[in-house]
């Protein structure tokens, strides 16, 4: 598997493909699911964004995540990201291949944190791979996700110093 930057005309359909099917779910991220596709770019391509893929052995895109500042201005030294692995491929660490990837970028690119605003309480998987990446919780929203399933449910804000 490979990891690199993202190419918005080569790898538009295949992040849409996973964006799709993730908050198909209503249960990890707060884009609504009938998200339209012309919006992808401004939600996963947008210019303040850097954008990678994880790309398989057959070229499948299986995972995406993006790096941007967490806020502008006097607040860009502090990193915010997003991850999305395809639904099919879960369980094989790609999370955690991305997870990796990202906080290297960041460094890299001299952001001195990383910030996770809304991690759906629920989504105990991520919530354990950000941990295990060195990530806390450093506040709680309560009821601030609307879960599909399981109604209004505590989002955590999540922190991690470069």
């Amino acid at each position: 598997m490979v990891i690199r930057e993202a190419d918005i005309e080569r790898d538009y359909d295949g992040v849409w493909e996973i964006f799709l099917d993730v908050i198909a779910g209503g249960d990890a991220f707060s884009f609504v699911p009938d998200t339209p596709k012309s919006e992808l770019k401004r939600l996963w391509f947008a210019d303040n964004m850097d954008t990678f893929v994880a790309v398989d052995n057959s070229g499948k895109i299986v995972g995406s995540y993006y790096v941007k500042p967490n806020q502008p201005g006097l607040g860009s030294h502090i990193a915010n990201a997003g991850y999305m692995v395809h639904p099919n491929e879960k369980g094989k660490g790609i999370g955690t291949l991305l997870c990796k990837d990202s906080i290297d970028f960041a460094r890299k690119k001299g952001y001195l944190g990383m910030q996770f605003n809304i991690v759906v309480s629920t989504n105990e998987p991520a919530v354990k791979l950000w941990k295990s990446f060195g990530f806390s919780i450093i506040g709680t929203i309560p009821q601030a996700f609307r879960h599909q399933k399981l109604g209004l449910v505590d989002a955590y804000i999540m922190y991690k110093s470069l």
